[in-house]
């Protein structure tokens, strides 16, 4: 394996991170690298462009039908018919290609399923539902025990929420980003409220807006989360599949600054693999944010044992990609998209939640599109190792220092076992394949070629005369021997 002296890690300026209007928030690859508020701003304008654009098409129709009727009147017989037809054919044309326009801006990219088949496949299990029932009230008890000391403002939040909820619960089967726009527009009406209105002040605005998020999507997480009316679940297999392709990927190609042999560094790599895979069994945006946190501090813990001085940015980034291919957390493209959604805007624009959430969705869009050049390895190299023609761990095993724990050498010892059992394996089904292939060839062969000789010599039965009975009078035609004599022999 040709890896390359020099080391080349994987960075991202932290201005790359950044809203690119400019505003100095956290922007997200899901809004185009703009941050929640801006890409709000950008939505509302393109959708505001589209609205007009609909009502200059729509008058533009109706004056030219308003003119091809008038010159209609006029016009004799077949000409006529034949002008009006054209201008049929021009006006379906329009009316079909703003219909298109309308349902791609306003309609979610992946075709929607018929009502049954989605209220078939939400249905949960019985226990699930105890399950969701028990967080449901609980997360109801204590918003409003929450609530209780702001009085009157706790009263109208409480209306507002459940007024929300009825909102939500009407909209169910209409498009996920639209359900997103209405849940964070409430955030931000309800945050702005709270402290405009109530005076509220802003470090207790943002607890009771973690608490209104609580109480919101942990009664709408079976809704809104991985919705059949989007792609998120095929996505989340493919990335699944692309992790997997990518096992073989190590620190070293990385440049991944962690040394694994150093007991309290593996343990922080096993605790960082373990919060970023809990992160699917939370229901809260904010409680999966915080496996994200403390995944992150885990890695800058890891990379601080290593090193002996505290972790820089670059460091931490191509660390965490290597922990999200160690990890292969589950619905991970699902998770990602369902904070985007419905998270209060305001922890992923600023704060470390959001710093690390940016960070993890950079890690994302590396995975997807790591090549060759990015492992610092030959073309040809990264195609063997992605076909599992070779595996570069028996390289990499060579020249063990004399320190080396023997069972970190046992196990890249099975590690080679296993890939060489599994080319072997592999040969022997091709083997398999092509003897089947063989013996289905050779039976054709044998037909083909009895049906030939059946052809060429063909079988000719020729029908026999009929035999005389025995009992029959008939003398001439009885061709039977004599009757055996009896012999007398003298005693």
């Amino acid at each position: 394996m040709s890896l390359k002296s020099e080391r080349r890690a994987i960075h991202v300026d932290q201005s790359e991170l950044l809203c690119k209007k400019g505003c100095g928030y956290y922007g997200n690859p899901a809004w185009q690298g703009f941050c929640s508020k801006c890409w709000r701003e950008e939505y509302q304008k393109a959708r505001q462009k589209q609205i007009q654009e609909d009502w200059e098409l729509a008058e533009r129709l109706q004056r030219e039908e308003q003119e091809a009727f008038a010159s209609s009147q006029g016009a004799q017989g077949g000409q006529s018919s034949l002008t009006f037809s054209k201008f049929e054919e021009k006006k379906s044309n329009e009316k079909a290609r703003k219909v298109t326009t309308v349902k791609k801006f306003f309609k979610a990219s992946s075709k929607s399923l018929p009502k049954k088949d989605i209220k078939e496949a939400k249905a949960p299990s019985p226990s699930l539902t105890r399950q969701i029932s028990i967080e449901t009230d609980r997360a109801s008890k204590e918003f409003k025990e929450f609530l209780k000391p702001y009085q009157r403002a706790g009263d109208d939040v409480y209306k507002q929420c459940m007024i929300f909820l009825e909102t939500m619960n009407l909209k169910k089967e209409s498009n996920i980003e639209e359900q997103s726009e209405l849940t964070q527009d409430f955030y931000q009406n309800t945050a702005d409220k709270l402290q405009m209105y109530w005076k509220v002040s802003p470090d207790n605005v943002e607890k009771a807006m973690d608490q209104i998020e609580k109480f919101l999507m942990t009664r709408l997480y079976k809704y809104v989360f991985c919705p059949e009316t989007t792609d998120d679940e095929k996505k989340d297999l493919t990335v699944q599949k692309r992790i997997r392709a990518l096992h073989w990927v190590s620190p070293q190609m990385l440049c991944v600054p962690v040394n694994e042999d150093i007991p309290e560094v593996s343990d922080m790599v096993v605790k960082a693999i373990t919060d970023i895979i809990e992160m699917d069994s939370k229901r809260i945006p904010r409680d999966k944010l915080t496996c994200i946190t403390r995944c992150s501090k885990h890695i800058f813990n890891a990379i601080k044992i290593t090193k002996d001085e505290p972790a820089s940015a670059d460091d931490f980034l191509p660390t965490l990609i290597y922990i999200v291919l160690k990890a292969n957390p589950p619905r991970l493209q699902s998770n990602i998209q369902y904070i985007t959604r419905f998270c209060n805007p305001s922890r992923l624009m600023t704060g470390e939640d959001g710093y690390y959430f940016t960070n993890l969705c950079c890690a994302m869009a590396f995975i997807e599109k790591l090549d060759a050049q990015s492992l610092n390895l030959s073309e040809e190299e990264f195609n063997r190792f992605m076909s599992g023609q070779v595996s570069p761990k028996k390289q990499e095993t060579e020249g063990w220092p004399e320190d080396t724990c023997p069972g970190v050498k046992q196990m890249h010892r099975n590690l080679d076992l296993l890939s060489q059992l599994s080319e072997r394996q592999e040969r022997i089904v091709n083997g398999a394949r092509k003897l089947e292939k063989d013996l289905i060839d050779w039976t054709d062969e044998v037909t083909r070629e009895v049906q030939d000789i059946v052809e060429k010599y063909p079988l000719d039965i020729k029908t026999s005369q009929p035999l005389a009975s025995i009992d029959s009078e008939n003398v001439e035609d009885d061709r039977l021997p004599p009757p055996l004599q009896p012999q007398v022999y003298a005693g």
